[in-house]
This record gives C-alpha cells, structure tokens and sequence, in this order.
C-alpha cells in the first residue's frame, strides 16, 4: 500500500535509508552518507504534503518524494520542457531485503500516474552517476539523460539529471 508520509514515520523511514545507505557503500556506490538523506529533508517532506511511503504487512518498507519544488541545482540543466508544471523525484527508496522485486517501479509507476492525473507536463529526477543500476532503471521507463549536477556533501562525483515528458 501507498500512501501519504506522517511525521510519525520519519523514524522508520531513516532506518530505512541507512540500510539503503549502507548496502550502497557494501557495493562501492558512496550515493548516500551522514549528510544526506537527514530528518530535516524528510520533515520539510511531510510538510509540504509531498512524501510517500510503500506500507508492507504494516511496515514501511518504501519510500519516495513527488515534489513541485525545482532544486536550484537543476537551474543549470537543459531541460526538455518549460521549467513550469513539473514534478520532481527524490529520495526513492526500497529496504534492501525487500529489493529486486517490483517495489520501486511500483513506486515510480504511483509518481507517474499522480503527475498524469494532475496534468504535469513532465517528470524531473537525478541520480548518483556511480549508481549504474538506477540508471537502467529510469532509462527503460523512458527517462531522458540530460546533464549533470554536483552534490559536495554526497560525491565528488556528479549526478545526472533525467527527464520524462508526459
């Protein structure tokens, strides 16, 4: 099940991103680290109405961000359509022991037909250019790589910026 994120799982969902974080630098990909994601992002998430999480037997297993808020970081990036009406991905996440079966395009599937239903123009998203699976993964649903953006705090490596015109 998904459904609209409460503060109350903000415990449960940075349980869940650590585990992500840790399984990521098991696997060489330092995407994800004590800067970032923190509880301050995913209060702000909540605030503005735009956090979701996957529920499994009870459990949040899933999460993942729908915002209308452009990141002055995108500002640089050639995007396919007019930088209005868009929607923006962030912090999709699914629990390690609960990944490789259809959880996250569950979740993009659920992103993208909110931003259909609600007549965006276009989905916006970045992700960690070390992080070779997320890109197969946005690139077979037809994500456009577009450019690259830097996050200090997480990498010296970029972060490629996709886009999906609906």
């Amino acid at each position: 099940m998904i459904r609209k994120g409460k503060i109350e799982d903000i415990k449960a969902i940075m349980d869940l991103t650590k585990a992500c974080a840790k399984a990521m630098i098991a696997n060489g990909i330092y995407q994800w680290n004590e800067h970032y994601p923190n509880v301050s992002a995913f209060v702000n998430d909540v605030e503005r109405h735009e956090l979701y999480v996957l529920e499994i037997d009870s459990e949040i297993k899933g999460t993942i961000v729908i915002s209308t808020l452009m990141d002055k970081e995108y500002q640089t990036i050639k995007w396919l359509t007019m930088n209005e009406n868009n929607i923006y991905i962030h912090r999709l996440a699914i629990h390690p022991s609960m990944q490789g079966k259809g959880y996250a395009q569950d979740l993009m599937g659920f992103a993208e037909q909110y931003a259909i239903d609600n007549n965006y123009r276009s989905i916006r998203l970045d992700t960690f250019s070390q992080n070779k699976r997320n890109q197969k993964f946005y690139e077979l649903r037809g994500y456009n790589k577009l450019g690259d953006i830097y996050f200090p705090k997480q990498s010296k490596y970029p972060f490629h910026c996709y886009e999906l015109v609906l």
